[in-house]
């Protein structure tokens, strides 16, 4: 059952139902015992009357079978064992007497039995087990029934009490049924049930953040169109210089630059995509990931570019620290980091990265630090922005690098912070990941 209102009917009526049956069961049960103590009580009375009464019992009166008012039967014995009375010949009762209490089987069913010894004769008083279990039965369901009467009144107040629960999750329904696509606004959760209210709150957080993303994309839209369109046009003038060349030089010189302005457009296109898949931000994978692996993959991928411009490139330090996280996410924010400071650095520069266990977290450090033009320390959150570049900065790029940087350090919880770097010149970048 997916309904909400035939669960909570079906349980609790069903409930109700299976209380009532176990309590009518320990009712009769209690009325049982009762019984038994109440009608033993009179078949040893009875026995010890007949007992202590001088009775000749070959002349007195005996109970016709078919008389269904009297339940006792009565039997005498003589000490050697002679039946001398039996107050129901039909019945079929033991041949041998038992002093005090038992339970024989018979034809007739289950007997309950009391006996006991007088002077010159034994007494034995006999009752049907039946008897008492209709009289068990009879008190039960006489205690039951008031029960029973009002259990559909309880039904009825059942239905009624989950019928008038339900309307606040109703009329949350339809609101959210009747939303815009675009509306992005919170819920309200005024007069809601406490077990409602987590959720309507759950809902207006997903919402805000939904809305941040929204922002976001839009934001990266009008950024990446402004962008875009500054790279395309250069393009546009390129190729109608390359068509104006009147000679082999000038076309040489036009498709160089065409060429430039080319790659120029595939690297931002290339970092505009990488980005767009760090936002909005997600959770990364729940793996472990060896950081000074990463490092060392990348610092070999970009060695060659590195010793195009002389610069000394080189691992520091490598602790082994793991990382949890995506394994893709971690390779581009380190490519972006050395990638950056190679670019960077001018020629016959130096540039050195680390993966160090913090002491006091025990999670990773990684550091990239190098003896380049640096960053002043005024504009060092604004770098971490979408598309900024400081004025007069070369070579020329597209200010996406930190931008990303920062969205994955964000999304693995990690901390970025820039710091002057060598011999108190260049930039010192460190992403401090936190504990496994």
């Amino acid at each position: 059952m997916r309904s909400i209102r035939a669960r909570l009917l079906a349980w609790l009526i069903g409930g109700v139902v299976l209380i009532g049956v176990l309590g009518g069961w320990i009712v009769y049960r209690n009325a049982l015992a009762e019984a038994d103590a109440f009608f033993d009580y009179h078949l040893r009375q009875t026995a010890l009357i007949l007992r202590d009464e001088p009775v000749a019992y070959s002349d007195a009166p005996r109970i016709p079978a078919n008389d269904a008012s009297y339940d006792f039967v009565v039997q005498v014995w003589s000490l050697d064992g002679v039946r001398v009375y039996l107050s129901r010949p039909h019945s079929v009762l033991p041949q041998i007497t038992t002093l005090g209490f038992s339970t024989a089987k018979t034809s007739e069913g289950d007997w309950r039995v009391f006996g006991t010894q007088a002077l010159t004769r034994v007494i034995q008083v006999a009752q049907p087990m039946h008897v008492r279990e209709q009289q068990a039965a009879d008190l039960a369901l006489k205690t039951l029934r008031p029960f029973a009467l009002l259990l559909p009144i309880l039904a009825f107040l059942i239905w009624l009490a989950v019928g008038s629960a339900l309307p606040p999750l109703q009329r949350l329904t339809s609101l959210v049924k009747a939303r815009r696509v675009d509306a992005l606004d919170p819920l309200p959760d005024e007069h809601l049930p406490d077990e409602v209210t987590p959720l309507v709150s759950a809902l207006n957080d997903l919402l805000v953040r939904l809305d941040a993303a929204l922002n976001r994309e839009r934001a990266f839209m009008a950024d990446a169109a402004h962008e875009l369109r500054t790279p395309l046009t250069a393009l546009h003038l390129q190729m109608g210089t390359l068509a104006r060349a009147a000679n082999e030089s000038e076309r040489t010189e036009a498709m160089e630059r065409l060429s430039a302005g080319v790659q120029r457009a595939i690297r931002l296109v290339e970092q505009m995509l990488s980005l767009a898949r760090q936002e909005p931000r997600a959770q990364p994978g729940n793996v472990q990931v060896p950081l000074a692996d990463v490092v060392r993959d990348v610092v070999a991928e970009l060695v060659p570019f590195a010793d195009a411009k002389h610069i000394d490139l080189g691992i520091s330090n490598s602790e082994s620290a793991l990382v949890l996280g995506n394994p893709d996410a971690l390779r581009t924010l380190t490519r972006n980091l050395v990638d950056n400071a190679v670019r960077y650095t001018p020629d016959g520069g130096r540039v050195d990265v680390s993966v160090e266990r913090s002491s006091e977290s025990h999670g990773a450090l990684l550091k990239v630090v190098d003896n380049g033009p640096g960053i002043p320390p005024e504009e060092r959150s604004r770098v971490l922005d979408r598309f900024y570049r400081r004025p007069g900065t070369t070579p020329p790029g597209s200010g996406l690098g930190m931008a990303i940087v920062k969205a994955i350090a964000d999304a693995h919880a990690a901390n970025l912070t820039l710091d002057s770097g060598l011999d108190g010149k260049g930039l010192a970048i460190t992403v401090a990941f936190p504990p496994m």
